[in-house]
């Protein structure tokens, strides 16, 4: 699948990619012109609606579209669908009749490059050929004493186009975000192009390898093909190696567009049962397996990564560190980090303050780093981040939350500083499972945020076959609060105002951290 909004050069990519892979491509917009044309029983109701100046229903569309995946070439060859699904009851029907593509490619331009190529874009009545008074203008001045402007090609109209598109495009996020490519499309084709052909390789080689390695893998797949956002079983302890395997590259994918994108102070919150030391299940190994998976992408990308652990914080009586934390050090020294020596080389081990930044590091992970009773980390941590500069820095599951021993220690001097500090950092990453209130059974729904989408809240169900998923509700720019969390739950409009009360009242104190 392929989507880009107006004049983000999609159509080219689409040619590109049909020409060097041979993939069937599918535009929902020539199938209702096709249909409509051919006079087939689906185009004459498409045409119904067209007339009447209303929307195709989904369920005209989705029946086009399947109907053409459905045929031999596409069978034989592959597709390239380009331009749906639309909504995210357009992806749910493609999911059920189990179309699901290999990747979804996105190409990101900025939307005043987006509205230049559309406001300056003239059109040949001639030759019906394209250009641009800028970028592309026309050959001779009789050319461009004839050409015209498109009634849609007005900045007003460009704009609206846009918000049309991002919210189709927030829509489906959910329902293919774990295969999400995102391309930088304000380069050229070539380069564009350059960078979807590695993309499709890499899948093309994947796929083979998957067919070599035979049906166990493919049964394996399978199952995390029908996910889509977030696996089931999370209360089965311990967790499956496709589940940890899943949150580990969900992470990663997360924090590598933050960076990419210019993030320097990221923080990934990902409490599923056996990263949730609240909980009695918590494995210290999965937080080593999440953050090794981390650092050895990192290492693979030539970057130099320092993987910091706390020490001892305080004297004499207060001295000491966070039980969650006794031992992950000598943990991590002893891991396997692979084969080709990346421990020592690419990737190092320290702790945390000014003076465990080198000059050489790119940058540093930091594993679960978090206040003691009485003992603040907060102070070792800005000078390490100040140290570090314009490097980024990752935290790993934090809770930099106060935690005063009995003789008040750290209640109230300098809290303001140190928790407007703590904000400092931004969540590249969230995960939370929901229950009902003072219980770890059953699981009510989820939250989770994956840079740079929106939180997505889900709703846990069981289906008639008795199989639970999860059932997307709403998604919001920023975490969402307590009010809100309940009023999706209950059906209610996000505007209807209320308490946190009832069975939900107790998630207050999770969602607000």
């Amino acid at each position: 699948m392929i989507s880009g909004a107006p004049a983000s050069g999609k159509g080219t990519q689409c040619e590109l990619i049909v020409k060097k892979f041979g993939l069937v491509h599918i535009s929902t917009g020539d199938l209702l012109r096709a249909e409509v044309s051919s006079g087939t029983e689906i185009g004459n109701k498409a045409k119904e609606f067209m007339n009447a100046g209303k929307l195709v229903p989904d369920e005209i569309v989705t029946a086009m579209v399947t109907s053409r995946l459905s045929r031999e070439d596409a069978k034989e060859n592959g597709w390239l669908l380009d331009g749906y699904p639309r909504s995210f009851s357009q992806a749910q029907s493609l999911q059920s009749l189990k179309i699901i593509p290999d990747v979804y490619i996105v190409l990101d331009v900025p939307d005043e490059i987006l509205i230049d190529r559309c406001v300056g874009r003239r059109l040949d009545p001639v030759t019906k050929k394209i250009y641009h008074v800028k970028n592309f203008p026309p050959e001779t001045e009789e050319i461009k004493a004839r050409l015209t402007t498109r009634p849609d090609d007005t900045e007003e109209k460009v704009k609206s186009r846009l918000e049309i598109y991002k919210k189709n495009a927030d829509a489906i996020l959910s329902t293919y975000s774990n295969i999400m490519k995102r391309i930088d499309g304000n380069h050229p084709k070539e380069v564009i192009f350059g960078e979807i052909d590695s993309i499709l390789s890499q899948v093309l080689n994947d796929k083979e390898k998957k067919r070599k390695l035979g049906s166990s893998l493919s049964q394996s797949s399978s199952v995390q093909d029908n996910w889509r956002g977030i696996p089931t079983k999370l209360n089965n302890i311990p967790h499956s190696r496709d589940i940890r395997n899943y949150f580990y590259d969900d992470v990663l994918q997360a924090t590598k567009r933050s960076i990419n994108d210019g993030g320097i102070r990221l923080k990934v919150e990902n409490n599923i049962p056996e990263l949730n030391p609240e909980m009695d299940v918590y494995r210290i190994g999965t937080l080593m397996e999440l953050v090794r998976t981390l650092a050895l992408s990192f290492a693979d990308d030539g970057k130099s990564v320092k993987v910091c652990v706390q020490g001892s914080m305080g004297e004499g009586a207060l001295a000491g560190m966070p039980l969650q934390l006794a031992g992950t050090r000598q943990i991590l020294e002893y891991m396997d980090w692979g084969e080709y020596g990346a421990m020592g080389t690419f990737i190092k081990i320290g702790a945390i303050g000014a003076k465990y930044v080198d000059e050489t590091d790119d940058l540093f992970i930091l594993v679960a780093p978090q206040n003691a009773v009485g003992n603040c980390i907060i102070e070792d941590l800005q000078a390490m981040t100040d140290a570090a500069g314009d490097r980024p820095v990752i935290l790993i599951n934090p809770r930099l939350k106060d935690l005063p021993a009995s003789s008040g220690i750290m209640q109230t001097m300098g809290r303001d500083k140190r928790l407007k500090y703590a904000a400092t950092f931004e969540n590249c990453y969230f995960f939370r499972l929901l229950y009902y209130a003072g219980t770890q059974y059953p699981i009510m729904g989820a939250l989770r945020m994956s840079y740079p989408y929106r939180y997505e809240l889900y709703k846990r169900v069981d289906d008639p076959s008795g199989k639970e998923k999860y059932v997307i509700l709403s998604t919001y720019p920023k975490k969402p609060t307590i009010d809100e969390v309940n009023d999706a739950f209950e059906g209610k409009p996000r505007n209807e105002n209320k308490k946190a009360v009832g069975i939900w009242g107790f998630l207050s104190g999770i969602l607000q951290n």
